[in-house]
């Protein structure tokens, strides 16, 4: 390949890793880029697992075989079986070494080990490949992991020239890594409450978006919990807002574990003492019964007075629901219904009858909502 187009290979792998919107589409650029630059046939990129001392594989791309998905769930290897790798690892980068690019040969042994056979090299005679060559990733001046292109048998096998090549392309690819894990960092952050750990308003009216639209088209079950948590200002007013900050990290963890309870669910914290949970496919009875946990736990935590909390439903007698804001309005009536009645269970909208006062309070008018009427009759209750 001619300076040309080794410049524009190494251009095109950084633009398609540039324009990847999560790590998986990132990782697989990576090998694709570095495949198409290296005119290779098959190519992965692997992470070092320190902790767990082995190489996994992120990625399989190109002419893959029946036992290589493209996103593995369990390929990995033990790195002490490769000592090309150990030595690479914990001798020669340890030691102030380069991260330098081999090739590997279905004909040979390994370099400078005589009559050593390499893995890699039973790997390639196997899988029906002539050669690879193999660059090792550094990323933040740490070994990460390796980049893996393969040659079929009957092709010209790699050389110097193009384990060098493979060195470049390696850096260019942990420059695309770094850039992803920036990203992934604001991500994080934008869509992240900072106490919690939990998800944010704004991540909830995304997905809930999301949801309500599959709702229109597919008919999928979305159900929204919003809650809202007793005693915050009686803690913060006597003991202080780091003890109040601590309570809401520990509702925070009982939201999570109950959450768990359903598939796929979104826990949230909206903001103050307001905490949301969204699940988009399983029955509404599902996520009713992670409520009455949630209302359970809420009330043994120290401190704390309970949770005050509602739950909608598009599986329940509701209406329509054409909108996210409908069936927040719907979760948030519940949840001052729940207030109000000082319920120590969840209060489902669209299950008291065909007048169900949630459902009334939730499609009243706006202005309605701070007028004396049906919510505050709604606090002035008692069970």
């Amino acid at each position: 390949m001619g300076e040309d187009k080794r410049l524009a290979a190494v251009v095109a792998l950084a633009q398609g890793m540039a324009a990847a919107h999560t790590p998986h589409e990132s990782w697989r650029a990576a090998a694709l880029g570095a495949c198409r630059a290296l005119d290779g046939s098959f190519a992965a990129l692997s992470v070092w697992e320190r902790e767990l001392g082995r190489l996994r594989v992120l990625v399989n791309v190109g002419e893959r075989r029946p036992d290589e998905e493209e996103f593995p769930e369990a390929e990995s290897y033990p790195v002490h079986q490769f000592p090309e790798i150990t030595e690479f690892l914990h001798e020669r980068w340890a030691g102030g070494g380069g991260p330098n690019a081999w090739v590997e040969t279905a004909e040979g042994t390994a370099a400078g080990t005589p009559g050593y056979f390499h893995r890699r090299v039973a790997a390639l005679r196997r899988r029906g490949r002539g050669c690879c060559v193999v660059a090792p990733v550094v990323l933040h001046g740490r070994a990460w992991g390796e980049l893996y292109v393969a040659r079929a048998v009957a092709v010209p096998v790699f050389g110097r020239p193009d384990a060098d090549f493979a060195t470049v392309l390696a850096a260019v690819v942990a420059a695309g890594l770094a850039q992803t894990e920036r990203l992934e960092e604001a991500h994080r952050l934008a869509f992240t409450d900072a106490l919690t750990g939990l998800a944010n308003r704004r991540a909830v009216d995304v997905r809930l978006e999301e949801a309500v639209e599959r709702h229109r088209t597919d008919g999928v079950v979305v159900s929204l919990v919003v809650c809202d948590l007793n005693g915050l200002k009686r803690v913060n007013d006597t003991l202080g807002h780091a003890v109040g900050d601590r309570l809401l990290e520990r509702f925070g963890s009982v939201l999570s574990l109950c959450g768990a309870m359903v598939p796929g669910a979104l826990v949230a914290r909206l903001g103050g003492d307001e905490f949301c949970l969204l699940a988009v496919g399983p029955p509404a009875d599902d996520v009713v019964k992670a409520a009455d946990e949630l209302c359970r736990r809420a009330a043994e935590l120290e401190l704390g007075e309970g949770v005050a909390c509602g739950l909608a439903s598009t599986e329940d007698a509701v209406g329509t629901v054409r909108s996210a804001r409908r069936l927040f309005r719907l979760a948030d009536a519940a949840q001052y219904r729940a207030k109000a009645m000082r319920a120590d269970r969840p209060v489902v909208a669209g299950r008291e009858g065909p007048d169900d006062p949630v459902v009334r309070l939730a499609d009243e008018p706006p202005g309605g909502r701070d007028e004396p009427g049906e919510r505050r009759r709604f606090r002035g209750r008692r069970p």
